[in-house]
């Protein structure tokens, strides 16, 4: 019998089964490989931000649009952006995206929208949108990776030049850029006619004009730009997180933007710039030493081309004078005119100890540009209607040796998504979601919409909360739609957070997210919200939160929150209490001219009864009575109504001092109307009673014009 054989009960031969061959180091060496940037990022898309049809659709726009707004800013251009998307099968969009910015030369834009990992911001200490040089790219590799349509690009950089179009998709394996077209090196469109003529015989997209501003204005050709085209596997849905939702906040924060909105159902929209003033141009700066750790200071002294130590610290950093690197030298026990190149580990440790043991100024903070409290302040008045609006910007400050500014504005008042919808739309929107109950359905799609308001509008409209919103009938539509528009639910709002990172709107992981952790960490009771503890406060409020830094903490490559580090928390807290203490004031003075009103309306309701009840017990006139007793009324509200400033005098009572950053909005007849509409019935309220036959009101029409 063979060796590794054995012999069962009937005598027959079996063999054993060998164990598995164990890999030699020879054969797991041959397996090893380099792999690319890309295609680390093709296997982990999620990381970027491309983990559901639905949110990639919105990081391809968003990515786009921010490079738009750098490259306009840039070049000190007004942005004009085009954004359209179009259904071209089931779960498949096109994304088109076309700005009015400098454009792009040609040898670069293969590697800008074909290579990851390649651009001018990841070194460059300086506010942007975009920092990592991946965004775009990714979008693009996202695209080809769903559909394996290319990616094509429009770019023009003048008038008169021709315009270059790509055709080109990546290849992950090398993260090179792969031309399709023109024999592998695009194809040149030359101006003016014939390269008009050209694009249309050859079905290439490109806006040739800016939209005219007014009516019967001449629209004006379009001298440079750029414009990108995905076909990707996509989802697109109204609501939170959606693309209008983005395209709505980026608005608020560049308010010196014109977007142009087309949806896949053909609704155009467009938002108006509100001031012609670009933002200032952010200054590059150098790191700044507290911010620079050991290991890169290491890397930085073996890549400097200074001779001495003291010429490298001077021009390595920012806010290091020839006396503080000296200070630096003597404390790391170094010489001044040591060669940079002699140091090593051992040095660079005692040198890093001595940078953290010196008193160095915080760096410049011209290389972040905040938007501005009017310009919050405009920008948020054009987006969310409100009654009240405040903003404040704190001043710089420093983490980790890098500047950031913190900027807070906040709206109060106003009606609810529920309350501004068409009937049409709330249908699409019911086709559309994916929530599994129509309560579920109310709270994701509609913002500052919280559990308790949706309760309040299913137990009105009587649809059930089990229902699921795509199996509603037409006449349970009806009153789900009656029931929105006639709720109170302004009780039941939660407030509405819009997250900015150097003028981005961020829109998903909130709970992560260091903003909206220090929001609900504020004590909003003792500025007039009810809040649970732990919990974001309830009221018809909309607050937006603007961090603007040089190098902004994301917690992840998808830049979707930001990290909780303690001075950043520290400005937003005090920023957001600023903002609270004159909302506070808002409402404490509302509440005093409610009440006043309630005091005139008893005086008005009762003025009369009182002068005909004398009259009957001693006989004096009705009428003689009725106008001693309206001018002593007059008197004591009058005397209500006056305010004293801290020197004791009278001042006037509509005026009040809130610091500054501050927008009140007078309401028109509508917004009046709707808020009585809105107004639960107070049960037990004494009826009002009209004055009799020769008896005025209290008030003439431009006295009580004058209250309100």
């Amino acid at each position: 019998m063979s060796e590794g054989a054995t012999t069962t009960a009937n005598g027959t031969a079996k063999r054993k089964k060998s164990a598995p061959r164990r890999a030699t180091a020879e054969t797991m060496a041959k397996k090893q490989r380099e792999i690319s940037v890309s295609e680390f990022f093709a296997k982990n898309r999620h990381m970027l931000g491309f983990d559901n049809p639905r949110k990639a659709l919105l990081t391809t726009i968003k990515e786009a649009v921010d490079n738009s707004l750098d490259a306009c800013e840039e070049a000190g251009i007004l942005p004009e952006i085009w954004v359209h998307v179009e259904q071209t099968g089931e779960s498949r969009y096109k994304a088109a995206i076309q700005d009015n910015g400098p454009g792009i030369l040609k040898k670069q834009i293969p590697l800008i929208f074909g290579k990851l990992l390649y651009g001018s911001k990841f070194h460059r200490l300086r506010m942007s949108r975009g920092q990592q040089g991946i965004g775009i790219s990714a979008a693009g590799m996202y695209a080809i990776l769903t559909t394996g349509k290319p990616i094509k690009i429009v770019s023009k950089t003048g008038a008169r030049k021709p315009a270059h179009y790509y055709e080109l998709r990546i290849d992950t394996k090398v993260n090179k850029p792969e031309i399709l077209n023109g024999k592998g090196d695009g194809e040149d469109i030359p101006p003016g006619e014939k390269g008009e003529q050209y694009i249309a015989d050859h079905g290439i997209e490109w806006v040739t004009h800016h939209d005219p501003e007014k009516p019967d204005a001449k629209p004006k050709p379009l001298v440079s730009g750029t414009r990108v085209t995905l076909d990707l596997e996509a989802k697109y849905q109204r609501g939170k997180g959606s693309v209008d939702e983005y395209l709505e906040q980026t608005a608020i924060a560049n308010p010196h933007v014109t977007l142009h909105y087309i949806d896949p159902s053909g609704h155009q929209k467009t938002y108006r710039r509100s001031t012609d003033i670009l933002p200032p141009e952010a200054t590059e700066i150098k790191p700044h030493p507290y911010g620079v750790e050991l290991g890169r200071l290491v890397s930085m002294c073996k890549e400097s081309t200074e001779s001495s130590l003291s010429g490298f610290l001077t021009t390595s950093f920012s806010r290091v004078s020839s006396g503080i690197a000296k200070q630096i030298c003597d404390k790391a026990k170094l010489s001044t005119r040591m060669r940079v190149k002699r140091i090593d580990r051992d040095h660079a440790e005692h040198l890093y100890a001595a940078i953290q043991d010196t008193k160095i100024s915080n760096p410049t903070t011209d290389c972040i540009v905040p938007i501005g409290e009017e310009q919050l302040l405009k920008g948020l008045h054009s987006v969310v209607p409100a009654e009240f609006y405040a903003a404040a910007t704190r001043p710089p400050a420093v983490y980790r040796g890098n500047p950031f500014q913190i900027e807070v504005a906040l709206a109060y008042g106003g009606n609810v998504e529920t309350q501004k919808i068409t009937k049409d739309l709330l249908k699409e929107l019911l086709y559309e979601t994916d929530a599994r109950t129509v309560r579920q359905f109310l709270i994701l799609t509609f913002n500052g919409l919280g559990p308790d308001a949706a309760d309040k509008i299913i137990k009105q409209s009587k649809v059930g909360t089990r229902k699921s919103p795509n199996k509603l009938k037409p006449k349970e539509i009806d009153h789900l739609f009656e029931a929105m528009q006639n709720v109170n639910v302004n009780e039941g709002q939660s407030m509405q957070v819009y997250r900015y990172a150097n003028r981005v709107p961020l829109q998903f992981q909130h709970g992560d997210c260091a903003i909206t952790k220090t929001i609900a960490q504020t004590n909003w009771r003792s500025y007039g919200l009810s809040q649970s503890r732990g919990n974001l406060p309830s009221g018809p409020v909309t607050i937006m939160v603007h961090i603007a830094s040089v190098w902004v903490p994301f917690t992840n490559q998808a830049k979707e929150a930001v990290a909780s580090y303690d001075e950043i928390q520290k400005e937003m807290r005090l920023a957001l209490q600023t903002v609270g203490r004159k909302l506070g004031m808002f409402l404490r003075r509302r509440m005093k001219v409610k009440q006043q009103a309630d005091r005139r309306s008893i005086f008005r309701r009762y003025l009369g009864e009182v002068a005909q009840a004398v009259s009957d017990i001693n006989g004096t006139d009705k009428e003689d009575i009725y106008e001693k007793l309206l001018e002593v009324a007059k008197k004591k509200t009058a005397e209500a109504d006056m305010v004293l400033d801290e020197s004791g005098k009278a001042v006037d009572p509509t005026q009040a001092d809130y610091g500054g950053g501050v927008l009140i909005v007078d309401k028109d007849d509508d917004e009046m109307l709707a808020d009585m509409l809105n107004r639960p019935a107070e049960a037990d309220a004494p009826a009002t009673t009209k004055p009799k036959d020769g008896q005025g009101e209290l008030f003439d029409d431009d006295e009580a014009d004058d209250e309100d």
